[in-house]
């Protein structure tokens, strides 16, 4: 597996409206994105030209690659061993995807619980390989139970897959459920192992995949929700994201080139003015722009959260054409690979290495490896208006096709049981054309409905009661990640209490405007707290009584779009059962909340 390609011909139709004349007719006709394998020392003259600003000066041996190809999989050498994770030494031991590739798994399935767990390779598999098939075992609080990741660009999905997930976790009663996550995907849970190699047949009969969703690997392209339908769209991020997770993934087949990074990397691409894909916070983010006439991306890198640093992205100043995207991707990636920290794992995100060769220095890496070995210096034709005003997707919307809408429902923290998934797949079907969309703040959108049917689909009980086109206005921003329920690393319960807290706020006090109230049951924030108005962090504090407790760290300033910044700590280990007095007290002082008895009084 030492190359991989994909050519994929971009249509006019994906193109921005008002922009597509200034993509040449004949380039768009035969617009092929082309990504080849580039030896990684590879430079050209040209890409020590197409530069003339000052790099930092950095050690030419710490340039050289510390992986390389051996039979198909990409290997850290043996002279950059020293001091490695042991997340590094079991991928050493066996790489991870030979569990997919060579169907490892089928015997992997065959073993009972007991037998793996006497065994040190096969536990590995378990708890640590298996999450490159995007399965994680929940050994702490469900021991032999699977949460399942998939890969859903674009979050874009179908009525007929949706029915398959609900017919895999219906099987599993009350331990199994899905949720809508942050990077608009779906996660199953309760799956078991003997049950995992028919899960990935199903899977792949629906075109789903969950390859390379987990650990050191590339998670889920996000997108525009509302990508396609929406008439203020600056571009369709849909073939983009498509032609990024095949690139990634080879087709469901498995991209060992991209399977061994040094962590997780997170990437977007932006067709929005509301910037509902947070590019800020992604390690790459595309943000559109044109240059010279022709439509193509500005690029971000390094956004990233973690337990012991969060920083937002910063330009790399470099610009690339759409016909580019998946070749660019694909040099930042190689990079990535190639030089990251293997070491601590709190320093091996992306933006520990830019922080060591300079954004300059960053820069030239990821230009020898593009094709052509050049690449442009950013354009200051950005598409994205920064002024604009963040637009609600819940309710009923016109799409850009005369005569459709799209209806954006609340899912409740994202959680969602097997006869929920049948219903909103039978809402897709008969109301509209058998599609749904995520959203990074675990809601969906039905697109593609004929107005004169929303009437009766606004009557639906599964809308009337259960998952609301007009969510109480403090629940149309709230965001919980899993929390202890199912996650072993939370230290407290987030999504039952996330929607208790909320309740018992609103009836406290009245807010005028949406409040982004997210949850994150450990430093590890998978519920981005950072980006919340409002953030709860769980920890562990102290009671009245000086006795442990469930507790969360509050943080307060979170901001999204054009003007995005992370928030800060407003108090540190607070009991979970004294949030609400604060919360609303907050609300009053911060949000322009009224208390709930000046209100009646007025």
């Amino acid at each position: 597996m030492a190359s991989f390609s994909v050519n994929k011909v971009v249509p006019s139709t994906f193109l921005p409206s008002t922009k597509r004349s200034s993509w040449r007719r004949d380039k768009v006709a035969a617009s092929i994105i082309r990504c080849q394998q580039q030896p990684p020392s590879a430079v050209s003259a040209a890409a020590e030209t197409a530069s003339t600003a000052v790099k930092p000066v950095v050690d030419p041996a710490r340039l050289v690659p510390r992986v390389e190809e051996r039979d198909g999989y990409w290997v850290l050498k043996e002279e950059f061993r020293a001091g490695i994770n042991p997340p590094e030494k079991i991928k050493i031991e066996k790489d991870p995807m030979k569990l997919f590739i060579e169907d490892g798994i089928k015997e992997l399935a065959q073993m009972s619980m007991e037998e793996i767990d006497q065994n040190k390779h096969a536990k590995d598999d378990i708890d640590v390989r298996l999450k490159w098939l995007g399965l994680f075992h929940r050994r702490k609080h469900h021991y032999g139970r699977f949460m399942m990741r998939l890969k859903l660009p674009n979050g874009v999905t179908t009525s007929e897959q949706t029915r398959y997930l609900a017919s895999v976790i219906r099987k599993y009663g009350k331990d199994g459920c899905a949720d809508v996550t942050t990077r608009q995907n779906w996660q199953i849970r309760g799956v078991v192992l003997p049950d995992v190699p028919e899960i990935l047949k199903g899977l792949e009969a629906v075109g789903l995949t969950s390859l390379q969703s987990g650990m050191d690997n590339v998670r889920n392209p996000v997108g525009n929700p509302l990508a396609g339908i929406d008439p203020q769209e600056i571009v369709d991020t849909r073939p983009f994201n498509n032609l990024l997770s095949q690139f990634i993934t080879a087709n469901s087949r498995g991209n060992t080139a991209l399977s061994n990074l040094p962590r997780k990397w997170n990437v977007c691409v932006i067709g929005s003015h509301d910037l509902y894909e947070h590019p800020h916070i992604n390690d790459l983010a595309y943000m559109p722009a044109t240059k010279n006439g022709t439509f193509g991306f500005n690029m971000l890198v390094g956004g990233f959260f973690s337990p012991k640093r969060c920083e937002e992205a910063i330009p790399l100043d470099a610009w690339v054409s759409a016909d580019d995207i998946v070749s660019s991707c694909k040099a930042v990636l190689e990079a990535f690979r190639d030089l990251g920290f293997r070491g601590n794992r709190q320093k091996c995100r992306m933006m520990w290495l830019i922080d060591e060769l300079g954004i300059e220095g960053f820069r030239a890496e990821v230009e020898k490896r593009m094709p052509s070995q050049v690449l442009e210096r950013a354009s200051p034709e950005d598409l994205v208006q920064k002024n604009w005003e963040r637009r609600d997707y819940f309710g009923v919307h016109p799409q850009k096709q005369e005569g459709l809408s799209f209806v954006g429902i609340h899912i409740p923290v994202g959680r969602v049981q097997a006869d929920d998934m049948d219903e909103l797949a039978r809402l897709a079907d008969e109301y509209g054309s058998g599609e749904l969309r995520l959203t990074v703040e675990q809601n969906i959108i039905i697109p593609n409905i004929e107005n004169s049917k929303i009437e009766a689909l606004l009557k639906e009980p599964l809308l009337m009661d259960k998952f609301s086109p007009e969510p109480p206005i403090l629940m149309k921003g709230l965001v919980a990640c899993t929390g202890n329920q199912f996650c072993g690393q939370a230290i407290i319960e987030t999504k039952a209490r996330a929607l208790q807290v909320t309740q018992e706020v609103q009836r406290l006090v009245s807010v005028t405007r949406p409040v982004r109230m997210h949850w994150t049951g450990c430093p590890n924030t998978c519920g981005q707290v950072q980006v919340a108005d409002i953030g709860f962090m769980g920890c562990m504090a102290r009671d009245e009584n000086g006795k442990p407790c469930e507790g969360a760290d509050i943080f307060v300033g979170g901001r999204i779009g054009s003007d995005s910044h992370l928030g800060e700590v407003y108090k540190k280990a607070v009991p979970c059962k004294d949030l609400v007095p604060i919360v609303a007290d907050l609300l009053i002082n911060q949000f322009g909340a009224v208390p709930r008895e000046r209100e009646e009084e007025e």
